[in-house]
């Protein structure tokens, strides 16, 4: 490994999170020369003693080969995939005031996916841990609207709407990306272990403390301004009176991002932060996925206000696949509908009998087929 790279490694586990005076000196001499002034000792006052505890404390390269044994790698500004468009908008914070709005020094990462690519089009879903089935069900809802519209979900992996819209997006056979307030090496929270593999195989698990950091109250907090930073729109599906997601949507704000929010039934304590962000104007209401879409930046006209003008309107786009991957003239499985689609077999099964009871599809011993 390169002595760019190492340098780039050590930064990163001695910041142990967002710090802008370390920011300023990379850009300015270079990581290497950064690295060892950080080494040296040899800064200014601020920035010396933001670095004291750790600056000896020298595991790049264990860092590193742990990483790569994971199938991971370390993005840095050097590289392509980095998202620096996307990341632009922490200039418009002032990190001097708020030690946590700087742009991160690099992000530890593991998974198939390229950030700068997964992020390109990406909405961050996130609500509260204690989701009710209403919010879980109209996080799904949500979710595979986006994903059939090829937008990537961001969201944190926690309990709750993280992890319904994460299992949303990957059931959608789309990339999401988890963004982690600890080392990528770490599943956390453990339940979510299985879905943290899922997700790296699919999209990327990112992160910026190095390997073996472990998680803390103050890590999620800054850890909510990346997945608004690497999102178009913050989404919250709910959110109680005190909640991660509502810092998640103020950071959206701040970066100049919008904000958007699901209402819920009046009764709902777990609706109370999206009923708040909506009424004090932090927030724009959202019913559907159209909406989510034309605020995060329009592609396609949206459905009608007065609602569907076709049968077809009222699918979701999962459904609306299946059903325009199904020949006019013969019937066919749904291995082959699976194939033509481009949609997971799960997906199809699930499709088909919706669309049978819309009256669009039916089926005999050969397989299914449109109905005229």
């Amino acid at each position: 490994m390169s002595a760019r790279m190492l340098a780039w490694a050590y930064l990163s586990q001695v910041a142990l999170g967002p710090c802008a005076p370390l920011v300023e000196l990379v850009a300015s001499v270079g990581p290497e020369e950064a690295a060892r002034a950080v080494r040296e000792a040899a800064l200014p006052e601020v920035l010396r003693t933001r670095t004291e505890a750790r600056r000896a404390l020298d595991t790049a390269e264990r860092d590193l080969e742990r990483l790569d044994r994971l199938g991971g790698r370390l993005i840095t500004p050097d590289d392509e995939e980095w998202p620096a468009w996307k990341l632009l908008a922490f200039e418009g914070v002032d990190a001097r005031r708020d030690r946590d709005a700087a742009v991160p020094l690099a992000l530890w990462a593991i998974g198939g996916g390229t950030l700068v690519e997964v992020t390109e089009r990406a909405v961050a879903v996130v609500g509260t841990r204690a989701a009710s089935g209403y919010g879980e069900h109209v996080t799904a809802r949500f979710v595979e609207d986006l994903c059939g519209a090829g937008w990537t979900v961001v969201s944190g992996a926690a309990y709750g709407i993280d992890g319904v819209a994460h299992r949303a997006a990957l059931a959608a056979g789309a990339p999401t990306v988890a963004v982690l307030a600890c080392g990528v090496d770490r599943a956390y929270p453990a339940g979510h272990a299985r879905m943290l593999r899922d997700i790296a195989d699919r999209g990327l698990v990112v992160s910026e403390y190095s390997p073996g950091v472990a998680p803390a109250r103050h890590r999620f907090l800054a850890r909510n301004r990346l997945v608004a930073g690497l999102s178009d729109a913050v989404l919250v599906v709910e959110a109680g009176a005190r909640s991660g997601a509502r810092n998640t949507a103020a950071w959206s704000g701040r970066l100049g991002r919008p904000v958007l929010a699901v209402p819920g039934p009046v009764t709902s304590a777990a609706s109370v932060g999206c009923h708040r962000m909506i009424r004090d104007g932090d927030a724009q209401l959202v019913a559907r996925a159209e909406d989510v879409m034309a605020a995060a930046g329009p592609i396609t006209p949206g459905e009608s206000e007065a609602g569907p003008a076709r049968r077809l309107d009222s699918l979701s786009a999962v459904e609306l696949s299946v059903y325009e991957a199904l020949p006019t003239t013969r019937a066919i499985g749904v291995h082959e509908l699976s194939e033509q689609s481009g949609q997971p077999l799960a997906a199809v099964r699930g499709a088909l009998p919706t669309l049978e009871l819309e009256g669009l599809v039916g089926r005999d011993e050969t397989g299914w087929s449109r109905r005229r």
